[in-house]
């Protein structure tokens, strides 16, 4: 277990499970909560955010292995927080009504975009800010890290929207449903082939430079971001392969009871 390749390839997992379950645990806490209560939360979650921020634009002016795992836990907070808050309805967009069955495909994108077009432009502003306080710094992989994480949304989201062939909303808060008139069950659609390669090079680009490096720190971060590219690689292909990926975090959410629902497949987590 010293290996470091090892030890930043688990952390990378451990991350992505804890941050991906504790949202989720949250999420499921606060939905049914009147929208007063919610923003009270997310408020009183604000120093996350913060703390985030901070931790990135410290552990950018030093070059250890310390300051790697802090840029990368600085992105995931910051990363996290923002996901919250959409999820729980706080920031999300002006369109809260469910999509037409019979509109075109430009006014389904113009609606698709107002469900999410506040939260869209929060994670702009933070990606802007992130690159404004650590750009051109010693330690760059908090940067990377949170680069990978929007545009691997970005994709996913764009996925949904064209059609895929396995889609699930098991885990989405009745706050947000109505974002399940915006998804498209179908046969693989253009932009899926293309956003696969897209991560997929991504992929071959850090693991070439993690093969390159000697110093400690480089061959942590490029691990890390390795692990990271490669696990929203997987959430890709989950969309269409039967992946129980879902198991991963149902264990520790409370039960209650499901509702059928046409998009609902049980091995999927929907974010």
């Amino acid at each position: 277990m010293s290996n470091p390749i090892v030890i930043a390839c688990l952390v990378a997992v451990f991350s992505w499970w804890f941050f991906t379950g504790i949202i989720l645990l949250l999420v499921r806490y606060s939905d049914g909560s009147s929208y007063r209560s919610r923003r009270l939360y997310a408020i009183c979650s604000l120093p996350f955010l913060v703390a985030g921020f901070i931790l990135m634009q410290y552990s950018s002016q030093f070059v250890s292995v310390l300051a790697v795992y802090l840029s990368f836990l600085g992105a995931m907070l910051v990363w996290g927080w923002l996901e919250y808050v959409f999820l729980i309805g706080v920031i999300t967009g002006p369109n809260t009504s469910n999509c037409p069955s019979n509109v075109t495909n430009a006014e389904r994108f113009i609606r698709a975009w107002g469900t999410l077009a506040y939260h869209e432009i929060a994670l702009l502003i933070a990606l802007g800010s992130i690159f404004y306080l650590c750009w051109s710094a010693e330690n760059m992989f908090g940067v990377w890290t949170f680069v990978i994480l929007y545009f691997a949304r970005i994709c996913a989201k764009l996925n949904l929207f064209f059609g895929v062939p396995r889609i699930n909303v098991e885990f989405v808060p009745a706050t947000l449903s109505h974002l399940k008139s915006h998804f498209r069950i179908s046969a693989l659609n253009w932009f899926f082939p293309l956003s696969v390669t897209i991560l997929t090079f991504a992929l071959g680009c850090w693991i070439e430079r993690l093969l390159s490096v000697n110093l400690l720190n480089d061959i942590t971060g490029f691990t890390l971001l390795s692990s990271l590219t490669a696990m929203a690689l997987l959430e890709h292909w989950v969309m269409v392969l039967p992946i129980p990926d879902a198991k991963l975090w149902r264990w520790m959410l409370p039960q209650e009871k499901q509702k059928e629902d046409h998009f609902r497949r049980k091995d999927y987590h929907g974010l």
